[in-house]
């Protein structure tokens, strides 16, 4: 008779163990974390939604209302696609080499394709899109220049700025007027501000990470070349000659 493992008959598989988080989901996301788990099918979603999302927001010259909100209806998803696959990945251990790539990559694929249109169609002024995505792509470079001596956790000023980011740009891509259009202003200036706060911040942890990692491997490499010391050799004291007569020293 073929045995079944315990876990595949929905146990823990041993005495004691702790049960995987989301039951037989978890389980199963433990069993294999493949290419095409949920968390890397959000990123596809995302990616994909990309170039629907540009076609959408610049149909019919780009200045229809029923256009704009469809593409509005698109970035709204590839956010909300952004707030879960990060959280599924880690829940239920479906991290992939896959989806640490494409997820920064999407990313900023939706929101420099939202940017970059907006200012192409004169809602949003040049600089702001220039100095965000100048931060993003100077945090990605940032992140391979400290690599080797850690990582900088995201913090929640980091957060804040997604959010905002998210919201403004979001606000932008519908075609709001009045007291709206007015609030989208003012939210986007928060967004510009905290991103550069947060990017100062990050530069200065990179450079202090940097710091602490050269002057670590420094030491090792001191304590490793250091020769240790051999001690002297110790003087061996001179036995007195001894005659035949049994007495030191005693002359025949």
């Amino acid at each position: 008779m073929t045995q079944v493992p315990a876990s595949a008959a929905g146990g823990s598989g041993a005495p004691g163990a702790k049960p995987v988080r989301g039951g037989k989901l978890g389980a199963a996301a433990m069993d294999q974390a493949s290419l095409w788990n949920v968390a890397n099918l959000l990123t596809m979603i995302r990616l994909l939604l990309v170039p629907g999302f540009v076609m959408l927001l610049l149909a019919n010259g780009g200045y229809d209302p029923a256009w704009r909100s469809f593409a509005w209806a698109a970035f709204a998803i590839a956010m909300i696609t952004d707030l879960f696959d990060g959280h599924l990945a880690r829940t239920y251990n479906l991290v992939t080499d896959f989806g640490k790539i494409a997820d920064p990559i999407a990313d900023k694929a939706i929101m420099g394709a939202a940017l970059i249109c907006l200012s192409w169609l004169d809602d949003l002024p040049w600089w702001v899109t220039i100095v965000i995505l100048g931060r993003e792509l100077g945090i990605t470079l940032l992140r391979f220049w400290v690599i080797r001596y850690g990582v900088i956790p995201a913090s929640r000023g980091g957060k804040m700025k997604t959010l905002a980011q998210g919201t403004a740009v979001g606000m932008y891509v519908l075609a709001l007027t009045g007291p709206l259009a007015t609030l989208r202003f003012w939210v986007m200036a928060v967004a510009v501000v905290l991103t550069v706060v947060t990017g100062l911040d990050y530069v200065k942890q990179a450079v202090v990470l940097r710091r602490q990692g050269m002057a670590e491997a420094s030491a090792e490499v001191s304590e490793a070349s250091v020769v240790p010391e051999v001690p002297a050799t110790a003087e061996v004291p001179e036995v007195p000659e001894v005659s035949e007569a049994g007495e030191p020293g005693a002359a025949k």
